[in-house]
Parts: structure tokens; sequence; C-alpha cells
């Protein structure tokens, strides 16, 4: 049997949306946060479950390509498609990963999910990668308070275009959200 012919292979053409959801209809949604959450601590959770999170990408590690964050960046990003208040905290953990592309993907789930992250992403206003500070701007749109106003402000001054969008954005959430 080849693996075109195996009900359980992961179509690696299919957007990560879809495979999320096909994966949570096979094992229940609770599993594959479980799973996500695992490889945002750096376990691994097996060839089938890299495929599901990574695509095409994760066969080149498969296939011996170096490793790097990628499983924790593709563990956090499921997130955004599958989730239970249980991942919180490895989200919020996420926001300090050594990886700039994790610590960015983990503002993009706190801002979908609305978890309580608020002094983490303050503390990122200030990382040294432009897209970071410009994702904990965006979240601290969703999840911060009326002060937070302030912390963001400098941002709007950056040498990064990406970053000033970020905090107007987030300053113009904040502001949407507490006056309405």
């Amino acid at each position: 049997m080849s693996v075109h012919d195996d009900p359980h292979a992961v179509d690696l053409k299919l957007p990560i949306a879809a495979r999320i959801a096909a994966a949570s209809e096979r094992h229940g949604e609770a599993v594959i946060v479980e799973r996500a959450v695992s490889l945002i601590e750096g376990n691994n959770e097996g060839k089938e479950f890299l495929l599901i999170v990574g695509g095409e990408h994760a066969q080149g590690i498969l296939d011996g390509a170096p490793v790097l964050y990628w499983p924790e960046l593709w563990g956090t990003r499921a997130l955004l498609h599958a989730w239970n208040d249980s991942a919180a905290d490895a989200v919020r953990s996420a926001l300090s990963n050594q990886a700039w592309r994790v610590r960015e993907m983990a503002t993009r789930v706190v801002a979908t999910r609305r978890i309580d992250a608020r002094e983490q992403l303050v503390k990122l206003l200030e990382d040294e990668t432009p897209r970071v500070r410009a994702g904990a701007a965006r979240a601290l749109g969703t999840v911060g308070i009326i002060e937070d106003i302030e912390l963001i402000a400098p941002l709007v001054k950056d040498a990064e275009l990406e970053v000033r969008r970020g905090a107007q954005l987030g300053m113009d959430a904040i502001r949407k959200r507490t006056t309405s």
C-alpha cells in the first residue's frame, strides 16, 4: 500500500487550517491541542503530527534538514486553528522563546485567543526583532488596558514601518475596546 492509499496520510497540499481540521476530526481537538503544546515544549510528536502542523516544510525536516525552531513554531501556529484553554500557559511561555519567529507567532495566538499575557506583551514591545515588537503591539490591542497606550505610543516613531503600523493598530484597538 502506498502513502497515497493510506486514508490517514497527511495531504501536504492542504492549507494548515484544513490539515488541522481534518486531524481534529480524526483524533479530537483536545488531542491536537495537547500535541501542539508538546511541540512548543520541545518534544517529538512523531512524523504524522509534524506533517499535519508543518506541511511540506516538515517533510524537509524529516528528510534531514535542520530542525531549528520549526516544530515549536508549528505547534504554536496550530493553536490558531485548534484550541482549548489548557494551552494558554504554553503560549505565554512561547512569548519568551529564543526564536523570534516563535515569539511573533505566540503574539498572534494571544491576540486570536485573547489570552491574558499582558505583562509578557509589554516586555516584547522592546524586543530586538521588529516583527515581534509589531506583533506585541497588535496583541495588546486585544488584551491590553487603556494605560498600555502610553507604553505602545513610542513605537509609532520606530524606525520600522511594520512596527509603526502595529503600534497604531494596537492603540486604536485599545481605544475602541475601552471606550465602547
